[in-house]
């Protein structure tokens, strides 16, 4: 009887599977088709204070714009820590955006470009 218990709960298991593997396919072929929106939030402009524009400039844009053109003036300067990728060096320009450290993560950056910015 035990037996019979325990073979019903794996049956139940598979099948359960089997159907959530069916829902995630079913998203994905409906998402391909549609072009992802991106949130109103990180399209609205923000303009960043006088420390983040000698970055990115001084004209307001999105996040996102902010973001690609911060990462493009990380990458072109070679400030990315070469054994720990996550690691962002600061330089002149950037360290007072950084709050005066010459060293954050990726993480912590966006933490502190969110104060630069209004």
């Amino acid at each position: 009887m035990a037996t019979r218990k325990k073979a019903a709960k794996k049956s139940a298991k598979k099948s359960a599977k089997r159907s959530s593997a069916k829902r995630s396919t079913k998203k994905a072929a409906k998402r391909a088709g549609k072009k992802r929106t991106p949130s109103a939030a990180f399209m609205r402009p923000v303009t960043p204070d006088n420390a983040l524009s000698a970055v990115v400039g001084s004209s307001p844009l999105p996040r996102t714009e902010l973001t690609k053109k911060l990462w493009a003036y990380i990458k072109r300067n070679g400030l990315q820590d070469s054994k720990n990728r996550r690691a962002i060096n600061a330089d002149d320009k950037l360290r007072p955006v950084f709050g005066g450290k010459s060293q954050v993560t990726m993480f912590d950056m966006t933490k502190l470009v969110n104060r630069h910015v209004s």
